[in-house]
């Protein structure tokens, strides 16, 4: 017998949303080890990092990681919810999008002890096409011993497992014509590597029988941020005089591991904001960006 999905009552909403307003700090050393494997999982050849190197664009996802005690950990393979983070009663998670903007003159560099405080902005709850949805925003600022580097704003959706005969939502044709574009392809060591640079233990990930069997996607799942930071790698490989300002992302569809997909970009004609996107092989629109720049001299 089918398990029905499961129903989000008003008790059950209010008592999630009591999580509104949590906060919690992390302290940690920005060390070069970690982006010297960031450089190598983006196949850059970078010079090797040293202390007062500035952190690159969503670098700073490598650090202030959680670290959970192993008996700690839940069935997919993320720490058991109801700490930080509501404990929302759906099985499906996934990084949504976000919103970040650095300091100017104040970048997160190595060799920085630096500090993140996070606080829950919201929760909310919605019912779309493919059932019950709960969002969680949650804001982090990142500081130095100079002061705030950068603030982010993280989207996280929570939805309900894939019913039988169920339809997915409509795709979207990408944009066809790119001034910047390159060829990704997802195999298993990529996404093993990015997993372990950011100690992410979602099965969704590395597991194929628990993603098919027990999510129902069709393959293992691109991380959301990896593309993310593939698009903003696509910035740095076009306008390495350039650092970014501002950026901004949404998922939009799965990117699987079962075929190559692709990031592009468009410079606006001032060369100061950025359109960025990518698509899978079959042209479908799966995450939309864009980047403010600021130019240094």
């Amino acid at each position: 017998m089918e398990k029905s999905p499961p129903s989000l009552d008003a008790a059950v909403i209010a008592h999630l949303q009591q999580w509104v307003g949590r906060s919690e700090e992390w302290t940690d050393d920005i060390a070069a080890a970690p982006l010297r494997g960031l450089s190598a999982t983006l196949d850059r050849d970078d010079p090797a990092p040293e202390r007062g190197t500035p952190v690159p664009p969503l670098g700073h996802w490598l650090y202030f990681l959680p670290q959970a005690p192993q008996s700690q950990i839940g069935p997919d393979g993320h720490p058991k919810r109801g700490g930080f983070l509501p404990p929302v009663p759906l099985p499906r998670r996934m990084w949504a999008g976000g919103r970040l903007v650095w300091e100017p003159g104040n970048p997160l560099r190595v060799g920085d002890a630096a500090r993140k405080v996070s606080r829950i902005e919201s929760v909310t709850h919605k019912t779309g096409r493919s059932g019950e949805m709960i969002f969680v925003l949650v804001r982090h600022e990142v500081h130095n011993e100079r002061g705030l580097c950068l603030t982010e704003e993280h989207d996280i959706v929570y939805r309900a497992a894939a019913q039988p005969g169920e339809k997915a939502p409509a795709p979207t044709p990408a944009q066809t014509q790119a001034a910047w574009q390159r060829q990704i392809v997802p195999d298993d060591v990529l996404l093993f590597r990015y997993s372990a640079l950011t100690f992410n233990g979602h099965r969704i990930h590395y597991d194929r029988q628990y993603v098919t069997q027990v999510e129902g996607y069709p393959g293992l799942i691109v991380h959301g941020p990896l593309i993310a930071t593939l698009l903003t790698d696509l910035v740095r490989r076009h306008e390495s005089h350039a650092v970014l300002r501002r950026f901004e992302f949404r998922a939009l569809r799965p990117t699987f591991d079962l075929h190559p997909f692709f990031v592009s970009g468009e410079p606006s004609a001032d060369g100061r904001q950025v359109k960025l996107w990518a698509h899978d092989h079959e042209g479908w629109l799966t995450m939309q960006a864009e980047a403010e720049l600021a130019v240094v001299l």
